[in-house]
């Protein structure tokens, strides 16, 4: 059989009844669009957080585009981000009519160089997006002190790091927003698409809500445009509630892992995820880096492991933002760590044996190197 980085079977197996009881809590409620569900997840997962507000919406791409555009963001204005990173971040930015702007990466954390920040501000930009990748965070203080000094929106992906902390503050608590994806393979995933965006702002709360439903504030009518379709499934914001739940035993899961991946390879070749200072990390993905990358993974196939790599292209260099002018070499930490980085398989329920299999298999492609 083979060994997939991600397989949600096992965990459907031990969350079977209570998903199916989800599932059939919607049906008979006669609610099946932004009904009690959806509520009252905006509800958990705001209380999850300490903060006022959450906003349900149909995926993590809209939740970070219509959460921009809720704090002002739009045609003309620049945004700064990071190249590497899951593509939906920037295509979200692109959406929103802004312009991204990339600075590089740190080598051992592949996390946002908050030290290259301040020299890519100009007089068009209005926000700072730092990407909590991989599952621990960006340093935020710096990056709250710097969009202070310049008035800028500080807007928080959290895409891959639900329920992990930065100095005990929990990621999407930082800024002015944040926007978080559930789809499958994340800490807390949904059984399809799913996203939402907090915050403690009632003017971007507002905007959030007009703006994933048409663009109406009641029923009908609509105030204002750009407006979208973008709301949360009850069914899936049903099974998230269920699942909140037990995000942190997710986290501790994840990290016991991680913490099996350290012992079994830590005297090898491969460069290990290092956690920043300061960070809880809850490892949506366990990222490993090797220069002959590409040959392990070939090799791996003949153990029955087929693992995948988060990211193999940069945003910058991808032909559809190549209207941005980035040159290779332009982000030369973020194109060497594409070269060499690819992901374990990591999720909760990864069955001891078989995560020795990885290990073992691993150990002996390497010694043939």
């Amino acid at each position: 059989m083979t060994t997939y980085v991600w397989d949600y079977l096992p965990e459907y197996e031990n969350e079977r009844d209570d998903i199916h009881d989800a599932v059939e809590t919607v049906m008979r409620s006669g609610q099946l669009v932004l009904g009690r569900s959806v509520r009252g997840f905006e509800e958990e997962f705001a209380a999850y957080h300490g903060l006022a507000h959450c906003v349900g919406v149909d995926n993590g791409t809209n939740a970070i585009k219509l959460g921009l555009q809720a704090c002002g963001i739009g045609p003309g204005d620049e945004v700064i981000t990071v190249s590497n990173t899951a593509a939906p971040t920037v295509v979200a930015i692109d959406g929103t009519g802004a312009t991204p702007v990339f600075v590089d990466v740190d080598p051992d954390t592949y996390l946002m160089r908050v030290d290259q920040v301040e020299a890519a501000v100009t007089s068009r930009t209005r926000a700072v997006l730092p990407v909590h990748l991989y599952g621990q965070c960006v340093d935020m203080a710096p990056l709250k002190a710097l969009a202070e000094r310049h008035g800028l929106v500080l807007f928080e992906d959290c895409a891959q790091a639900h329920g992990a902390r930065h100095h005990g503050r929990l990621a999407g608590t930082m800024g002015r927003a944040a926007a978080f994806s559930f789809y499958p393979t994340k800490v807390l995933g949904a059984y399809g698409d799913g996203g939402a965006t907090v915050t403690s702002d009632d003017e971007v709360e507002r905007n959030l809500r007009r703006l994933r439903y048409y663009g109406m504030e009641e029923r009908y009518y609509v105030v204002r445009t750009p407006g979208h379709n973008s709301r949360l499934d009850e069914l899936q914001a049903e099974i998230l509630r269920r699942k909140l739940t037990r995000l942190d035993t997710y986290a501790q899961g994840r990290r016991e892992v991680a913490r099996r991946y350290a012992e079994g390879l830590g005297d090898t070749e491969l460069v290990l995820p290092t956690v920043a200072p300061g960070n809880e990390h809850v490892y949506y993905v366990y990222v490993v880096r090797h220069p002959r990358r590409d040959e392990i993974i070939e090799a791996l196939k003949a153990y029955d492991i087929s693992l995948n790599i988060s990211y193999p292209w940069p945003i910058h260099t991808m032909t559809g933002f190549a209207h941005l002018g980035y040159e290779r070499d332009s982000l030369p930490v973020t194109e060497q760590v594409a070269e060499e980085i690819f992901s374990l398989p990591m999720y909760p329920s990864l069955a001891p044996g078989v995560q020795d299999k990885v290990i073992g298999a691993l150990r002996d492609v390497l010694a043939a190197l």
